[in-house]
């Protein structure tokens, strides 16, 4: 005789966002909808959510956008959603909200407050075919700005953070300010910390010891607030089309630029991975108000005394989280913001509250331990499959080719447009060391050679990439011209600058051209 088995197989899914869809939509949303997450937490996600500052904005599309305006004090007073569209306009918030095809469905909830001072900013502009960019209002120091907004501002950044891939917190170096209201903008975005970047911009208007100054004040407040044991990071430089004024810095702007530039260009290609993380994110905290919400339900009575119950119940949520976190395993880390969850349960009725429903929570936690890997391995699958994705046009395109690319013309690339041999340049110096070595047949052995190598006092990892880059024949000696590349690129490395992973055409010695393998 034989038993059944009850176990289910596995859910198949076309592709991650899908699967997403139909993981948060199965799994997910009853747990939610049950235990009150929307009331508490966030607006349900919709299906356009699976789907794959202001100078420092037009510095990266190298375009003005409609609504954009520029001054200088912080002018931006609106939320600007500037994406990709055929047309160049302006569309407003009330209108944006009830657009299937746009994810801003949730945003309603906000009100009129809030949805006149949003709106969406569509241009053909060839970096918005693959990112969209949240433009968000200055913020100022000061009750005077918190209470004119009318809309609950932190709220609505928590929104955005929630879905998009990476946050970026402008600073203008000539007048650096962390005002009450940007503490309570930081305090919003609290589990979005690994999508936070911090820019620096403008940094030329001040001298390189005052940028020294600002930047270790930055550092220092940004620590206060932001309670991660990593340091944010942030990217110094000069964000827009003018004139540096003060050029002292100018390499170090250009290498943060290129920096900054490659991690948003990495943004398309790990998007889905960046939802799946997200999802991963609102389980985990969805469980913890499942717990939350019914063993409040659980505490009230069934007949008298429900209001005061209530109030002692409240007062005393600190001790209920440390029961939960006791009896079901779970990090302190996942539970929300205490003061807040108080607050918001003063205006609900405790008796509504569902009780502890087991199926729903095993639901969530079959996604999280079965679900979840199956679709990190179709992320991993869709990678591959994909052609590289990265973002491409406006200030993009001045950072990847010709003389004013980043690094051009230094470091392993010196002499890339000269007819000579760079090395040449140095070569008798290098010479009168070489004939110091006792070459048999004009070569000198490694073990000659490494004696004389030693001497720049660089790890043993990075000179032995150098005597691979130098041996071009890889006959295991070196002759006159490759013991002068070798001190060429040991020369390199000195002066701070990066090895190149193979043997660029211009430092091949002429001896050897045509020896190289393609």
């Amino acid at each position: 005789m034989f038993r059944k088995n009850l176990k289910k197989d596995p859910e198949l899914f076309q592709n991650v966002s899908e699967g997403l869809r139909r993981l948060y939509r199965t799994k997910l949303f009853p747990l939610e909808d049950t235990y009150r997450f929307h009331d508490f937490h966030s607006p349900a996600l919709e299906d356009a959510d699976f789907d794959n500052k202001t100078t420092f904005i037009r510095h990266l599309m190298e375009q003005d956008f409609p609504g954009m305006r520029i001054g200088p004090e912080p002018t931006t007073d609106s939320f600007i959603a500037v994406m990709h569209g055929e047309q160049e306009g302006v569309i407003p918030g009330n209108a944006l909200v009830v657009d299937p095809k746009k994810p801003f469905r949730k945003l309603n909830a906000f009100g009129n407050a809030f949805l006149n001072r949003f709106m969406c900013a569509q241009m053909p502009n060839p970096v918005l075919e693959s990112i969209s960019i949240i433009d968000t209002p200055g913020i100022l120091s000061g009750e005077k700005q918190r209470i004119s907004r009318g809309y609950d501002f932190a709220a609505v950044l928590e929104w955005f953070a929630e879905r998009v891939d990476r946050i970026i917190l402008l600073f203008d170096a000539h007048k650096l300010d962390i005002s009450d209201e940007f503490s309570e903008v930081i305090r919003a975005l609290k589990n979005h910390e690994d999508k936070m970047r911090v820019v620096l911009n403008k940094a030329d208007q001040i001298s390189t010891q005052q940028l020294m100054r600002v930047y270790g004040a930055l550092m220092w407040s940004l620590g206060k607030i932001i309670n991660t044991p990593e340091v944010v990071r942030v990217y110094i430089g000069s964000f827009w089309a003018q004139p540096l004024l003060v050029p002292d810095n100018r390499k170090l702007f250009e290498a943060e630029e290129q920096d900054l530039f490659v991690d948003i260009q990495s943004l398309p290609r790990n998007a889905a991975l960046r939802k799946l993380n997200d999802l991963i994110k609102r389980a985990r905290l969805a469980k913890v108000q499942a717990y939350i919400i019914s063993s409040l339900k659980k505490e009230m009575p069934s007949v008298f005394g429900k209001d005061t119950k209530k109030k002692e119940l409240i007062a005393n949520l600190g001790e209920i989280y440390h029961k939960i976190e006791k009896e079901h395993q779970i990090s302190p880390g996942d539970f929300p913001n205490l003061a807040k969850m108080q607050e918001l349960l003063n205006g609900q009725d405790f008796t509504k509250f569902a009780t502890l429903k087991p199926k729903l929570l095993e639901a969530v936690e079959d996604m999280l331990a079965n679900d979840i890997a199956r679709l990190m391995a179709m992320v991993r699958q869709e990678e591959a499959a994909m052609p590289s994705q990265t973002v491409k046009g406006g200030a993009f395109e001045g950072t990847m080719s010709g003389p004013f690319g980043h690094g051009y013309g230094e470091g392993a690339s010196e002499g890339i447009d000269e007819l000579e041999w760079v090395v040449g340049r140095d070569k008798p110096t290098y010479d009168e060391i070489f004939y110091t070595l006792s070459p048999i047949n004009g070569k000198v052995s490694g073990a000659a050679a490494k004696k004389e190598l030693l001497k720049s006092k660089l790890p043993n990892t990075v000179l032995g990439k150098i005597w691979k880059l130098a041996d071009v024949d890889k006959d295991g000696y070196l002759d006159d011209e490759e013991f002068a590349l070798a001190n060429h690129l040991i020369k390199v490395k000195l002066e701070g600058h990066e090895l190149p992973p193979t043997l660029p055409d211009h430092l091949v010695p002429p001896s050897k051209r045509g020896m190289v393998e393609a």
